[in-house]
């Protein structure tokens, strides 16, 4: 799978101020080692401006009963099930190639290759129903590389753990969710919350309709 990018950068300067003002910039972390940013079509949401809409709500009670917690990379409860449910996910969605269990492992157990700093676990009845690898520090939450039991779980599954995600970082006072790039006609998913903006590469839009239009020419 190849990713839109218009810049690519590698930082050595980690603290949350100059990340946050990267983000700001149109930059997204990847997983492609440590420090590595792509300038790219981000989305994000306005979290003052983001209200569940009647949507959202019927997407959360197909999700009912799940709970969100937030853990911290490097995860002290990895174990090789995580990264071989990840793979599961990513190849059953995507195709063959896209995410090992090893970049997974890589992702949530090693600080010195990997970008990201928390783990959102879903739980219900006691029992994980999926995760989110992600960055986050006190005004953004980059939601990034979700995974779950595609067998098992809800069809609104994917989108519910995006929406319980964005209620928590605006309970926690964060000013953006990020919620990765927006490259292909199935990525119109990410366009139906309020306080929505995109990045066309110099500057942050919340006109939709030139987006979509964007989308359904890739």
């Amino acid at each position: 799978m190849t990713y839109l990018h218009w810049d690519q950068k590698t930082i050595t300067d980690f603290s949350e101020k100059n990340i946050s003002q990267l983000y700001s910039r149109g930059y997204l972390f990847t997983r492609l080692g440590k420090g590595a940013m792509h300038l790219t079509r981000n989305v994000r949401i306005n979290l003052n401006k983001f209200t569940l809409s009647s949507e959202n709500r019927r997407i959360l009670k197909k999700v009912d009963g799940v709970n969100f917690e937030l853990a911290t990379i490097p995860y002290a409860g990895y174990e090789w099930s995580i990264g071989k449910l990840a793979k599961d996910f990513y190849e059953t969605k995507f195709g063959p190639g896209i995410m090992s269990a090893i970049k997974v492992k890589e992702l949530l157990t090693s600080a010195e290759k990997s970008n990201f700093n928390s783990l959102i676990l879903y739980t219900k009845d006691g029992l994980i129903e999926g995760y989110a690898i992600c960055y986050s520090n006190k005004d953004i939450l980059h939601y990034s590389y979700p995974f779950y039991d595609l067998s098992t779980s809800s069809k609104d599954m994917g989108l519910g753990m995006m929406i319980l995600a964005i209620e928590y970082a605006k309970k926690v006072g964060m000013k953006y969710i990020y919620l990765g790039s927006l490259q292909r006609p199935t990525d119109t998913y990410k366009l139906q919350f309020e306080g929505l903006e995109w990045f066309d590469g110099k500057n942050w839009s919340d006109d939709q309709e030139k987006v979509r239009e964007i989308l359904t020419r890739s």
